[in-house]
């Protein structure tokens, strides 16, 4: 097998400028918005043939629902250590439930 098991996630939001401003800040790149027929959406930046999955954030009243249920997504910072994102989440509107925790050496470090 040369593919990651999962070939995209969409996270959903029911604020999309809200959550738009939030990403941007906390990982310090940009977001591409689009419109795909009733879906408001943003595209996390992505690399072909990088190391992870691409990803959405996604807005639909009726079919998407935020909470705090369900699947984890961890995000790789660009900072590799995760202290510059986790310093921006609180004060971008964000809570951390689990601080900066080294998984392995060579995995490094995890938060949520």
């Amino acid at each position: 097998m040369n593919k990651n098991v999962v070939g995209w996630f969409e996270v959903p939001t029911s604020d999309m400028e809200r959550a738009i401003k939030f990403y941007e800040a906390v990982f310090g790149y940009k977001l591409e918005r689009h419109q795909m027929g009733p879906l408001d959406i943003a595209w996390f930046p992505s690399v072909e043939n990088g190391i992870g999955s691409p990803g959405t954030l996604i807005y639909h009243a009726e079919a998407y629902k935020p909470s705090m249920d369900g699947t984890l997504i961890y995000f790789t910072a660009p900072s590799g250590d995760l202290s510059n994102e986790l310093a921006r989440v609180e004060p971008n509107g964000g809570k951390v439930l689990v601080p900066r925790t080294q998984i392995s050496e060579d995995y490094g470090y995890m938060a949520v």
